[in-house]
């Protein structure tokens, strides 16, 4: 690949591993799914390393005669489509192409983890404390501030409402003293966690105390998605200025995932951090 050749997507990445671990399962060479979608091997290389995509039906054809069962199908389809609705692309609406493709990844997720040293997760954001944080953000250009705390809020119905994705986020206690907005908007963010940790039990809220002292993570928030429907995938998306980055690297996503398992270890236990939450919302009412 030459240096003005574009990296492959994430999408066409992890669409295409799973296609190459599926073939290779089954020990099949190039020349069977060539066979199947009437091509020449090169092609199949092609998608296998994300370097073009697939067709939604060439794509089904290809997973049907490797056996994959249907949530497997639907959940690999899912991430190979870019999302159609207004405002869930990588454009001056999303901060960053990778944010953006992590966005588009996100709805096809069966779990989510995600880990928040010092701000609250943008997925458990209320509206107010979110368009706080995104009119601060300087990466985010002055007349697209609206547009995408339309797109977090819409994204936090769609996982948390809709579809009800399983949530675990690990929270700095940093996160609860941080003023964001004015001080209302703060006290009303705070019992919203309370609440939804009280109420909602597939979403799971730990605070990592200050107490913890020295831990893994690191200074950087990130995420990690993962599918039951496809076990050996999973993204991790790492917070940082221009939309952060996305890693789909077994070895990445590994490290990733053990740190946030040492994270939710050193962290108050789900009944102690919404203890936390409930004196923190008063302290700031008082």
């Amino acid at each position: 690949m030459n240096d003005t050749t574009p990296a492959p997507s994430i999408r066409r990445r992890l669409v295409g591993s799973a296609l190459r671990r599926y073939r290779e399962t089954l020990g099949y060479d190039l020349g069977v799914p060539a066979r199947i979608l009437e091509c020449h091997p090169s092609k199949i290389s092609r998608i296998e390393t994300g370097q073009r995509g697939i067709r939604p039906k060439e794509l089904r054809e290809l997973l049907t005669e490797y056996g994959a069962d249907p949530a497997a199908r639907d959940a690999l389809t899912a991430i190979a489509r870019r999302a159609s609705a207004p405002g869930w692309h990588s454009d001056g609406q999303v901060p960053g192409s990778a944010y953006g493709e992590f966005l588009d990844i996100e709805k096809a997720a069966s779990t989510i983890f995600t880990y928040a040293p010092a701000a609250v997760p943008r997925l458990l954001q209320i509206p107010d404390y979110a368009r706080a944080v995104i009119s601060a953000d300087p990466d985010v250009p002055e007349d697209a501030k609206a547009a995408l705390a339309a797109v977090e809020l819409a994204r936090r119905h769609a996982i948390l409402h809709e579809r009800r994705t399983g949530v675990t986020a690990v929270i700095g206690e940093a996160a609860l003293r941080q003023h964001v907005g004015c001080p209302e908007v703060t006290r009303a963010q705070l019992r919203y966690l309370a609440e939804v940790s009280a109420s909602c039990p597939e979403i799971s809220i730990r605070i990592l105390p200050f107490a913890a002292g020295e831990h893994a993570g690191s200074s950087a928030g990130f995420s990690i998605l993962q599918f039951s429907q496809v076990p050996s995938l999973a993204l991790v998306h790492v917070d940082g200025p221009a939309g952060g980055i996305c890693l789909d690297a077994p070895a990445a996503v590994a490290a990733y995932t053990k740190t946030f398992t040492h994270l939710q270890l050193v962290s108050l236990t789900r009944q102690e951090s919404a203890a936390r939450l409930i004196e923190e919302a008063l302290v700031r009412e008082a």
